[in-house]
């Protein structure tokens, strides 16, 4: 019994000590808490109400900002964005690593923000933003990421352009930067469809071409609509895709003209009618045309061709030929191909003679300024996409690869090269 009196005299002398020292033993146990509470220690108690109370003084907002803070490889499309919950976005800033704003919009119901354009690859971007909930009460969040970068990315460089309009014949034709490894899934993120309803069908040429086409030609008049949807998409190991874009265009009027090197005429054809029928000069025995159908694919009122760079060298090792301004000329093939305007030839020869290196000539004069010669004329009537089908020349049809020629492979072929 002496002991304990003991004991509890020392402890309110403690107390009392305490209670001087700190200026008020009424704070101090209403702070720390006592038996009377059920908590002989005190500790449990007080954090949980001292949580209670930062609460009750912290916003309810909660910010989420994406891609995740310290992300890699994020999309230059979708990825960037800011949302919360439990309140409202009072301000949201963007900015590269060296301080560069990128502009950006909150919602109108202010729940949401993203930036208003496209991101650039390889770029480190920081965003801070401030919300408040119902009360006024303000929350912060921050975070960084990376975009993907051009040594993990792909992009497709594609023909036709938006807007444009192009004849029966233009393919959709898609050239990737980086080699494509898994072709079902970039072939499942690019679609092509018709108004006219027909069947488009996608064909490999390599691993990093891949065109579009129907079975016959385009129905004239129609639109023709090309969806990438490659964003995130894995084209080969650690490559991915960043083009998330639609573009659409216009079938023109359907012209095919057929080229006969046998009777060195021309006839071009409107809706299956012919129209004008004009005399040409075809590739000569030695340097016969390739025969096959041909898409016009590029169109220069002048340009310049040197025989050196097609393989056509004399001993010196100089272009057989060599002319800086060949009129009214338009592509017909990667490797070289052109039908194309000729005023250095004698105009005796076209309907009657093949002089040429294996293009097609017409008809023309120096300067590309006279609109009544043939070349001229087919110029101006001539859309990029018309298809020029060549026949009677003895020489081996077109490679379908050999420019925007893949009429020339017959439709189950075709399809075979498909990856869906």
């Amino acid at each position: 019994m002496e002991k304990r009196v003991m004991t509890d005299s020392r402890r309110r002398r403690g107390l009392a000590a305490a209670s001087a020292l700190l200026g008020g033993v009424l704070v101090l146990s209403a702070c720390s808490g006592s038996e009377a509470d059920g908590d002989s220690g005190g500790g449990t108690t007080s954090q949980a109400k001292a949580d209670e109370a930062a609460a009750e003084k912290s916003s309810e907002a909660q910010i989420k900002i994406t891609p995740g803070d310290g992300s890699d490889n994020a999309s230059i499309n979708n990825a960037a964005k800011v949302t919360v919950a439990k309140g409202t976005l009072t301000d949201v800033t963007m900015k590269t690593a060296d301080g560069q704003a990128v502009p950006g919009e909150i919602s109108a119901d202010k729940k949401s923000w993203a930036p208003s354009g496209q991101l650039e690859r390889a770029t480190t971007y920081r965003i801070s933003a401030v919300a408040a909930d119902s009360e006024g009460r303000k929350a912060h969040e921050n975070a960084s990421f990376t975009t993907v970068s051009p040594a993990n990315s792909f992009i497709g460089n594609f023909t036709p352009e938006d807007g444009s309009t192009v004849g029966v014949g233009m393919p959709v034709s898609i050239n990737f930067d980086k080699a494509i490894t898994n072709k079902a899934a970039v072939q499942k993120g690019v679609t092509v469809t018709s108004s006219s309803g027909q069947e488009v069908v996608g064909h490999w040429f390599s691993a990093n071409r891949l065109d579009f086409r129907p079975e016959e030609y385009w129905k004239g008049g129609s639109k023709v609509t090309l969806k990438l949807s490659l964003d995130g998409v894995e084209g080969a190991d650690g490559v991915y895709g960043v083009q998330q874009k639609t573009v659409s265009f216009t079938i023109g009027r359907n012209q095919v003209s057929v080229v006969d090197a046998q009777t060195k005429q021309m006839k071009v054809m409107r809706d299956g009618k012919v129209v004008k029928t004009i005399p040409i000069s075809a590739g000569s025995p030695e340097n016969k045309t390739y025969e096959g159908q041909m898409v016009i694919s590029e169109k220069f009122k002048e340009t310049r061709m040197n025989g050196a760079t097609v393989g056509f060298t004399d001993d010196d090792g100089e272009g057989e030929y060599d002319i800086k301004d060949v009129p009214h000329a338009m592509r017909l093939s990667t490797s070289g191909t052109f039908i194309h305007g000729n005023y250095w030839g004698a105009k005796s020869i076209f309907g009657s003679v093949n002089t040429s290196h294996g293009c097609v000539g017409l008809s023309d004069t120096k300067g590309a300024n006279d609109p009544n010669t043939a070349a001229a004329w087919f110029y101006n009537n001539s859309l990029i996409g018309d298809v020029v089908v060549v026949k009677n020349t003895g020489d081996k049809t077109i490679a379908p690869d050999n420019g925007l020629n893949g009429w020339n492979m017959d439709w189950a072929t075709w399809k075979q090269g498909s990856a869906v």
